[in-house]
């Protein structure tokens, strides 16, 4: 497969993020965030589509993927959100096109509503939007995060590899699956592991979801009708709070829209787009 590389770094507030950018100069700016627990490699076939016509930017949060990972790093929602907004003036965007999964969905929702980030579009996909949200074993973890952190490497791992896999529905090429569990390993990856989910706090939702009402901005919710990790009734619920939102369910997909349907994904997205024209 494809190497996925991250080429530049950003210092921000909570640590150095690695980014890179596909496409372009001078095309229509669309930025892409992933989830937890993955990284930016999720979106490494979408993203190469969407270049072709726009100039896209992607990163690991911090404490993700090939982004920093320290001990007493914050990496709650609240300073993701805030990272973000450092991000977008870093790359001087006014008002990109932003295209969030899972977690990365309440980073841009927080960075828009409580930062003033501005954008041109936001298209949600599978995001952590609505409470309650934390799968029983999320919830498990978060409330023994530090004995869980004393796993011996070989169990940690198993465990990693059988929580990553359970987001795709069909179920993930080896190959994937190494690749999204791989930060995750050894032992500053094991600590960054279980200080992301120790740190996942739905009140950092709570604080926005009355603000859904409110968006402006052309809104597309796609869903994998499949998603084990956050039901599409929620997506459907999502997409009725928000004032014309476009809803766009996957069939066939999991939580991980990105790997289980690439195409159906772009194809939701490249259209969705086609309108802002």
């Amino acid at each position: 497969m494809t190497e996925w590389t991250l080429p530049e770094t950003f210092a921000g507030s909570n640590g150095s993020v690695r980014w890179n950018r596909l496409g372009e100069p001078g095309r229509p700016p669309l930025v892409l965030l992933h989830g937890t627990p993955f990284s930016s490699y999720v979106w490494r076939a979408v993203a190469r589509s969407l270049a072709r016509d726009h100039q896209v930017f992607v990163w690991d949060m911090p404490g993700y993927g090939m982004s920093q990972m320290s001990a007493g790093q914050d990496v709650s929602l609240a300073a993701q959100g805030r990272v973000f907004t450092e991000l977008l003036a870093h790359w001087g965007l006014t008002e990109p096109v932003v295209v969030a999964h899972d977690f990365g969905g309440a980073v841009a929702l927080r960075a828009h509503l409580l930062h003033g980030a501005a954008y041109r579009a936001l298209a949600l996909v599978d995001p952590v939007a609505l409470a309650p949200w934390g799968s029983p074993f999320f919830r498990l973890v978060r409330e023994h995060a530090e004995v869980f952190e004393r796993l011996p490497p070989a169990l940690h791992g198993a465990l990693v590899r059988e929580y990553v896999g359970s987001a795709s529905s069909p179920g993930l090429h080896p190959t994937v699956l190494e690749r999204l569990v791989r930060p995750w390993l050894g032992e500053r990856g094991q600590a960054a592991f279980y200080r992301q989910i120790a740190q996942a706090d739905q009140r950092h939702t709570d604080e926005i979801q009355d603000r859904y009402p409110a968006i402006g901005v052309p809104t597309l919710v796609c869903w994998g009708e499949d998603d084990a990790w956050i039901p599409v009734a929620k997506g459907r619920e999502l997409a009725a709070a928000v004032p014309g939102a476009r809803w766009e369910p996957v069939p066939g997909a999991g939580h991980l829209v990105q790997e289980d349907a690439p195409a159906e994904l772009t194809a939701a997205l490249l259209a969705f787009l086609r309108r802002l024209a």
